[in-house]
């Protein structure tokens, strides 16, 4: 019977690890302290993937702004990792700013759940872990491999975790920095009086008193 591999969820500590790759040797726990988008990629030398690490190492600053690093990892070696990436450079002149962890027998993929085995056996699927200084995963994303992955939207989706913790609020569908975020539901009858009575007082915008923006 095939193995089934690892389900990670939200709220779950990333598994340690350690493994080689295209920056020399590295384990998950080096990333603490900073947010970590750990993504996998089908394979080397492909046209999907390769528009992906393009797309990555042009947002690099972006995530170094927020405070969060990138790891990449596919079930490929290492030297096919940096025959890649510099076959990246000489096409376009972009240098991969991150490493890519090799991963050849496929142990950290099946560790966090990155193989689909309907889809491959072989190759990982278009997995996104977002985690944060304290090695929480915050967020799971997951693509085929027919389908690249929108970058501006994992850039949008880290800085939204990082607007909820900092103010204590979640945030409405599409929200973008720079916009209000939302209050909780309230608990009792007496707090949501209090947002009919007066949403002022409590720094909210109200549209009813279950849907209101913090202001402040």
């Amino acid at each position: 019977m095939m193995e089934q591999p690892q389900s990670l969820t939200i709220g779950m500590h990333a598994p340690e690890f350690t493994a080689n790759s295209t920056f020399g040797p590295l384990k998950m726990s080096d990333f603490k302290g900073s947010w970590l988008v750990f993504f996998s990629h089908p394979g080397d030398f492909t046209p999907v993937c390769t528009t992906e690490f393009l797309a990555f190492a042009q947002a690099a600053d972006t995530f170094q702004g927020l405070n969060t690093k990138l790891l990449g990892l596919s079930i490929d070696s290492n030297p096919s990792h940096l025959a890649w990436v510099q076959s990246i450079y000489e096409t376009t002149g972009v240098h991969i700013p991150f490493p890519i962890v090799a991963d050849r027998v496929g142990d950290i993929a099946r560790l966090y759940g990155m193989i689909a085995p309907d889809v491959d056996t072989q190759a990982t699927v278009r997995s996104v872990f977002i985690i944060d200084p304290a090695q929480v995963i915050r967020a799971v994303m997951l693509y085929p491999m027919t389908n690249g992955r929108s970058i501006t939207e994992i850039i949008r989706l880290v800085s939204a975790l990082q607007f909820s913790d900092a103010h204590n609020a979640s945030t409405p569908a599409d929200w973008q920095p720079g916009q209000l975020g939302l209050a909780g539901v309230p608990a009792t009858y007496n707090q949501m009086m209090e947002r009919v009575d007066d949403p002022d007082l409590l720094s909210l915008a109200c549209n009813e008193w279950y849907w209101c923006y913090k202001t402040k």
